[in-house]
């Protein structure tokens, strides 16, 4: 990106930018990805379309980047000196009610991950990869410190595991996850595979 081009970008607020991404997020609870245009968005944000495509180039990373902001704290950015410390607060820094509506957004952008590359891409590379990057290092950090032994089978399933719980909830039990639910299931599944 040239600095032009940075400069382009960087001329709207940390504020402005929250309030863009939480009209996004809004449109897709009401709409869904599929019907979600950037003519809407620029509608419910009294802003240009233009601005929209310079700030964040397209439909799908506009979405990637709008669900990204709603992560509370970065995985790679806790290091408590404990894997049992890192996973607590990682449950700790969770939110109950964002959690809810985040697992209703990722179950109505199921359908359309599928159907759009572009999308797929953009969730990945901005909101997937770096949580698993940084759960990554959590758990090397812990295998470092000798908590986990570094031939564990379990060692790199436990995203698996996190994310089939994300999923598997709300479609066994009709409800989303919550801390309660998160702290419970680490302790029951996470821990004992990894032999901690």
């Amino acid at each position: 990106m040239t600095e032009a081009m940075a400069a382009r970008r960087s001329r709207i607020t940390p504020e402005r930018q929250a309030e863009l991404h939480e009209a996004v997020l809004d449109l897709l609870r009401d709409v869904g990805y599929e019907a979600l245009t950037m003519d809407a968005v620029a509608a419910r944000t009294k802003s240009s379309k233009a601005t929209l495509y310079r700030q964040w180039g397209s439909k799908p990373e506009l979405v990637a980047k709008a669900l990204r902001c709603t992560q509370p704290v970065s995985l790679r950015e806790i290091d408590t000196g404990s894997l049992r410390g890192d996973i607590a607060l990682m449950v700790e820094h969770s939110d109950d009610a964002q959690m809810a509506k985040d697992t209703a957004l990722m179950r109505g952008l199921a359908h359309a991950v599928h159907t759009s590359p572009e999308l797929h891409k953009a969730l990945r590379d901005l909101l997937v990869d770096p949580e698993i990057n940084g759960l990554q290092a959590m758990l090397q950090r812990a295998v470092d410190r000798g908590e986990i032994r570094p031939d564990c089978p379990a060692l790199n399933f436990v995203p698996h595991m996190l994310i089939g719980a994300f999923i598997a909830l709300p479609l066994i039990e009709d409800r989303p996850v919550d801390r309660a639910f998160l702290g419970q299931f680490v302790d029951a599944v996470v821990f004992p595979a990894l032999g901690v």
